[in-house]
């Protein structure tokens, strides 16, 4: 590409991260305000291309919570080809919080997903571009993740929309939840069950049946059962669900949502989980 032509990417990547770096401090009605301004910026020159596309589920955690320091790493930064699905289901170019338009009763912040995304620009080709399809809302437990509820059913929609919206293949659902599972023993005990369904579900209606599901297992929890949580996130046994394992993560000072430092070290240990996987299907074809 011709440096004249580079021009418009790098306008509309630096203008989102000028906006980004005053919505992450702002207080919450300012930030709703401004993540509407984020939602006008111009769809990306790559919006109506071939894009790897990765499903973004689950509560807090994968929405992000993670706060901004005064200087936001590379990392968190935007990219001209990692786009994002909004609301609205236009591709934008992805600035956190990627999840402001979705989990909109909550302010958030940074969460796993442009870390992950940077780790598999920097691995692969040139070409690639990524397209981050938010749908985590915090505070959810996985009963309300089941087929016919509406976080489900919005999720798929979503995915459906995105792989048709310009041209795509689903690439993974990136799963971070179960912390509100902790809180009563039914939900902990019937976490494993609930999680096999949802995977099964989730490839019978995005007609993908070996679609990569990477769940993250937990680094904290609301109540007393989080051992029983993880337990059961160790122990899915269907194929081509991989876990990315959290514990020992920093958390915040509620100890209950990841740290800015938590979720750059998740989001590039999804990363490299991604890169894994296919690395190893490749040398089984």
């Amino acid at each position: 590409m011709k440096p004249a032509a580079r021009r418009p990417l790098l306008l509309c990547a630096l203008a989102a991260a000028a906006a980004l770096s005053i919505l992450l401090v702002a207080p919450p009605p300012l930030a709703a305000h401004l993540s509407s301004l984020l939602l006008a910026f111009p769809a990306s020159p790559y919006a109506g291309g071939p894009k790897l596309v990765v499903l973004l589920a689950g509560q807090s955690n994968m929405a992000g919570r993670g706060l901004a320091p005064s200087l936001l790493p590379p990392q968190f930064r935007p990219h001209p080809r990692v786009l994002r699905l909004a609301a609205s289901r236009r591709w934008v170019v992805a600035a956190p919080p990627l999840h402001a338009d979705i989990d909109t009763h909550k302010a958030c912040g940074l969460g796993p997903a442009m870390p992950f995304a940077h780790r598999l620009l920097h691995a692969a080709s040139p070409d690639l571009v990524l397209g981050l399809v938010p749908c985590a809302v915090g505070g959810t437990r996985i009963w309300m993740w089941a087929k016919g509820e509406p976080l489900y059913e919005a999720a798929v929609a979503r995915g459906r929309a995105a792989v048709a919206a310009g041209g795509g293949t689903l690439g993974a659902v990136l799963w971070f939840q179960g912390e509100s599972d902790t809180i009563e023993l039914d939900d902990a005990t019937a976490y494993g069950g609930r999680m096999e369904r949802l995977v099964n579900d989730f490839r019978a209606d995005l007609g993908m049946p070996n679609l990569l599901v990477i769940q993250v297992g937990l680094a904290s929890g609301e109540g007393n059962y989080t051992d029983i949580v993880r337990e059961a996130q160790r122990n899915i046994k269907l194929p081509n669900v991989v876990l990315v394992d959290a514990i020992g993560l920093p958390l915040r000072d509620d100890q209950l949502h990841l740290s800015t430092e938590a979720q750059l070290r998740l989001g590039d240990m999804l990363g490299q989980a991604f890169l894994k996987f296919n690395s190893s299907m490749d040398s089984r074809q």
